[in-house]
């Protein structure tokens, strides 16, 4: 199943993010695609104050991976765009049973290294401000999530 949701401002997509955090797991993997600028990392921001994370959020996309602990669960967030589909030494999958929140921005490029089972977003830029966001849960725990949300 997929389910389609416009926001039409930052703050809507926030309260969104907010509302997937607020039904959050350890282990839970979120992959994030859309082009530059959609909202991925706002998505994330949205997370991160969900959890009680005061560090500012930025793309990690020089170093790849950004680990945030002050938080009720650790968050780890990845951007996997400059990896250009090769995780090898990276330790990617390492942080799928860490215990946390995993947010992958890019994740169409390491599909192939992705859990069976996770949420995937897909951000459309509509106008300026209005996104569309296409969310389609992979396994029973993240359809139910999707239930519990939207």
């Amino acid at each position: 199943m997929e389910y389609r949701i416009t926001t039409h401002n930052e703050f809507e997509t926030i309260e969104i993010a907010q509302n997937f955090e607020s039904e959050k797991f350890e282990n839970m993997i979120i992959c994030l695609d859309g082009e530059l600028g959609s909202g991925k990392t706002i998505f994330t921001k949205g997370i991160a104050n969900g959890l009680g994370i005061s560090e500012n959020i930025t793309s990690p996309t020089f170093t790849i991976i950004k680990e945030y602990t002050s938080g009720e669960l650790p968050l780890y967030h990845m951007d996997v765009y400059r990896l250009d589909g090769n995780i090898d030494g990276v330790g990617v999958e390492e942080y799928y049973n860490k215990g946390g929140i995993v947010i992958i921005e890019w994740a169409k490029t390491i599909k192939d290294s992705l859990p069976d089972e996770r949420l995937e977003i897909k951000f459309k830029v509509i106008d300026e401000n209005k996104r569309l966001l296409i969310i389609t849960p992979y396994g029973k725990k993240y359809e139910e999530l999707c239930e519990a949300v939207l």
